[in-house]
């Protein structure tokens, strides 16, 4: 049994809460340019950067994870039109509501009736995407030529 990524998810959401990722109002106050800008995702960003920048230069250097895993990184892929319009349909979500899918989970620990709505309409478009086969068919060749 995999004991680690409780801890890292653990880590992360405690992250999201502390720096206040999990206020959709403070989210949708960056994305807003025309009315009072927050800044405060654009450092929170920045501040991972400075975090993950070293890290992935260290594993890039190593052929196995700390808890002795061998390292499965994704093959590179051609920007594509799914990868575009999946974007943006994130993207434009993302700016209706406010939410991405770690703070909206986080939030539902809250007992935030609006978080619990949006991982279901979440969870009910990954279902509609794994039931059509016209949508699915061309992750999966892409899945099998990687």
């Amino acid at each position: 049994m995999r004991l680690t990524p409780f801890p890292v998810g653990l880590l992360f959401g405690l992250g999201l809460c502390l720096s206040g990722m999990t206020s959709a109002a403070k989210v949708l106050g960056f994305l807003d340019l025309a009315g009072p800008w927050d800044p405060s995702l654009a450092l929170v960003m920045g501040g991972a950067l400075v975090v993950a920048l070293p890290a992935f230069r260290i594993a890039l250097r190593r052929d196995r994870t700390f808890a002795g895993e061998p390292f499965d990184w994704p093959a590179p892929k051609a920007i594509d039109g799914r990868l575009i319009g999946g974007s943006l349909i994130f993207g434009i979500g993302w700016g209706l509501v406010g939410l991405c899918p770690g703070p909206a989970i986080a939030d539902i620990g809250f007992l935030d009736g609006r978080a619990a709505l949006f991982v279901l309409a979440m969870a009910a478009g990954m279902a509609v995407f794994a039931a059509l086969p016209a949508l699915r068919a061309p992750a999966d060749a892409a899945l099998e030529d990687g």
